[in-house]
């Protein structure tokens, strides 16, 4: 299946250039009567410049489109620095219709930086477009439109590269279309701990698929008619249910698992309900009528 490369378009890098003396009055005075442009003062020599510089030029492209990041390296190009009063680097100016108005010294955090530009900027950019290409992506995901959701969701990883519903919605591509273990790489980029809704629930869906039992369906419904006490019947049932999408019917069969035999296989169904109602989502009806019912099972 083809996929668009979640990188930084050339849109995305016009938005940020090495500046110079001789570039100044166009790329930044005449640019900023345009829109707000910020000027990063830098040396190759300077520690922090190597931090802080990275970070400036993220949270430009996030802003999408709302500033423009103009690069100067003070030793080649000491003229404007030097009327400007640059006294230390790291220090960067933002200019709005020709004039400084705002600017910082040293390699501060990112939520600063982040701070610094939506004050700048008004707080518009590229809060909108995120949502707008999210809920594309998710349109484009609930037609099958597969192509059109990966486009979607790979420019949103150009604005914000760690934005984990991007992240977990190119997984979710990938996973439709078959490939189990790009859709593994690609959640991988989440951070492990995540919080996000749609990378638990990604994660639980693949730990399903990968637990799904190799033999027949129809045999282990099968095993099941002739004994409906064989609970690994019945778990493995639940598993090829769960790994097929089926997620309501793996959950009928492990409450009656749990009803059944609580401790069978050390918890075994009860702990796996968890995984299905995470891959579910936690809110959906499927996780809130299984947490229902495995309460009445459970304190009956």
């Amino acid at each position: 299946m083809s996929l668009v490369d979640p990188t930084p378009t050339a849109g995305a890098d016009d938005l940020i250039k090495d500046g110079s003396d001789a570039g100044f009055m166009t790329d930044v005075i005449a640019q900023s009567r345009i829109q707000p442009v910020i000027v990063d003062f830098w040396a190759t020599w300077c520690g922090p410049c190597r931090t802080l510089t990275p970070a400036l030029e993220k949270q430009v492209r996030a802003a999408g489109g709302a500033v423009k990041l103009v690069k100067i390296d003070v030793d080649r190009n000491p003229a404007y620095a030097g009327q400007l009063r640059v006294q230390s680097i790291p220090t960067v100016y933002a200019f709005v219709d020709g004039q400084p108005v705002d600017g910082f010294q040293g390699a501060v955090p990112e939520s600063q930086i982040k701070a610094f530009i939506e004050k700048l900027s008004g707080g518009e950019g590229v809060n909108s477009d995120v949502q707008q290409l999210l809920a594309l992506g998710e349109e484009s995901l609930g037609l099958d439109d597969f192509g059109g959701a990966a486009q979607a969701f790979a420019h949103v990883l150009t604005l914000e590269p760690e934005n984990e519903d991007a992240i977990a919605g190119m997984a979710r591509v990938y996973l439709a279309g078959g490939d189990a273990d790009q859709a593994r790489q690609t959640v991988a980029m989440a951070s492990a701990g995540s919080k996000n809704v749609a990378v638990i629930s990604l994660r639980a869906q693949l730990a399903l698929a990968s637990a799904a039992p190799t033999g027949e369906t129809a045999a282990l419904e099968a095993a099941l008619r002739a004994n409906p006490a064989d609970h690994q019947a019945r778990y493995d049932l639940s598993l090829a249910q769960a790994a097929s999408g089926d997620l309501k019917g793996a959950v009928t069969n492990l409450l009656d698992i749990v009803q059944a035999d609580l401790e069978w296989n050390d918890h075994a169904a009860r702990k796996q309900l968890l995984v299905v109602f995470e891959a579910a989502g936690l809110s959906s009806d499927i996780a809130r009528d299984g947490r229902r019912r495995l309460s009445s099972i459970l304190f009956a």
